[in-house]
């Protein structure tokens, strides 16, 4: 990729859609709370930390989860919490990211002294705070800049257990009679009606629901009561799906959860992993569940670098199914995942695409754009399409003064 290329992706404006808060601390700022906190790491230098937790490569998910369990350990205050979720925003918007949204499991940082509502709240300060700081800047006032939006995702998990937070400690020993995939379920719909007096009484930016955690052997139609409740009250959808499972997962979400969007959906077109004996012709399966997809624009949050760092069979971006999804028309967009965990960014993601796959124009402006129109955007749909409209007049300035030869990228 020549360098006006890459000057051209890093000042365009851009969307990240698929981004765990809790997974995209800054490293100094994880080594900093860590040390108040009194929680302790396995190295308290960046180097000692990408060496042992935030690794190149994973032998699997699970293994990619477990740094997880620092980074919510020191967000269990409404501070930390607030100034994570501000240094968020600051480092989208140094990278000419527009409009994003975060997303994070409340559960996971509530406990005795910091209710799941006080965890989204003091989230929403902190991104708030660095939101009005960028859009009453002069470059958006004038017009030369476009102004940041953001919205907040609440993720229930599919699995957990007591060590991963005082809130689920607590449930399981209430729930001790009960299997554990009904208290998975107790919690998730906690979280959806949480969400829904935030969103409707304290006008919180809350705009989807999320189901994320291991995906195997934790079916997303266990939190189907969750997504209904979620559905009922007009909360967008998305679940994790197809990311360490194959097309029944993805069909699942959609059919039981009504979802909007895929989180992943890696292995959507992986017909040998598909298990239920009563689809004979796993092809046309996966074909139908592709056009389906593709017609009715559920969008799928694509993180190349993460599913990379997760998946062992997936060897290279040019051998991720991602190529596929463009091919049959799906509405994808491309996402960081974890900032910190997979270290990267939108601007990494979009550059490794038009290296890698040899993206033209129209599929790169096609990508980006995507991100903003898949977007479960805070405001009404006029709101929403004049941002967009925004977005492509920026897009196309930006082509005609960076781009020797507008419509050519590589």
């Amino acid at each position: 990729m020549d360098n006006g290329l890459g000057e051209f992706i890093k000042r365009i404006p851009k969307s990240d859609l698929h981004v765990h808060l809790d997974g995209s601390l800054r490293p100094a700022t994880l080594i900093e709370l860590a040390r108040r906190a009194k929680v302790k790491l396995p190295s308290y230098s960046e180097a000692g930390l990408r060496e042992l937790v935030f690794k190149r490569t994973y032998r699997d998910l699970p293994e990619y989860l477990r740094g997880f369990a620092i980074t919510t350990a020191v967000l269990r205050s409404p501070d930390n919490l607030e100034r994570v979720a501000h240094e968020f925003v600051q480092d989208n918007i140094g990278e000419n990211v527009r409009y994003v949204e975060a997303r994070f499991a409340p559960q996971l940082h509530a406990c005795e002294s910091l209710s799941t509502a006080e965890v989204v709240r003091a989230v929403d300060r902190g991104m708030a705070a660095a939101a009005k700081r960028h859009n009453s800047s002069a470059a958006v006032r004038s017009g030369k800049d476009l102004p940041f939006h953001y919205g907040i995702i609440v993720c229930a998990m599919r699995r957990f257990k007591g060590g991963m937070s005082p809130y689920y400690a607590d449930l399981l020993h209430v729930m001790d009679y009960a299997p554990h995939q009904e208290v998975y379920a107790t919690a998730s719909l906690e979280l959806a009606r949480a969400a829904v007096e935030l969103k409707r009484k304290e006008d919180l930016p809350i705009v989807g629901f999320d189901l994320a955690g291991e995906e195997s052997g934790y079916p997303a139609v266990k939190h189907k009561e969750a997504y209904q409740y979620a559905h009922d009250h007009f909360i967008k959808k998305t679940v994790h799906a197809g990311e360490a499972y194959g097309p029944e997962s993805i069909f699942q979400a959609i059919t039981q959860c009504h979802a909007n969007r895929i989180g992943h959906g890696t292995f959507l077109f992986a017909e040998k992993m598909i298990q239920e004996p009563r689809i004979s012709d796993r092809k046309r399966f996966v074909d139908e569940l592709a056009e389906y997809i593709a017609s009715q624009r559920i969008g799928i949050e694509v993180c190349l670098t993460s599913n990379l760092q997760t998946n062992p069979s997936i060897n290279s971006i040019a051998g991720h199914p991602v190529r596929r999804m463009i091919e049959r028309g799906l509405s994808v967009s491309l996402c960081t995942d974890n900032r910190l965990v997979s270290t990267t960014t939108v601007t990494r993601e979009l550059g490794l695409a038009v290296t890698h796959l040899k993206l033209d124009h129209r599929a790169l402006r096609k990508l980006v754009v995507a991100g903003f129109k898949g977007s479960f955007f805070p405001g009404n749909f006029t709101e929403k399409h004049a941002f967009i409209s925004k977005v492509t007049e920026r897009y196309a300035a930006l082509e005609r003064e960076l781009l020797s030869e507008p419509g050519q990228v590589r």
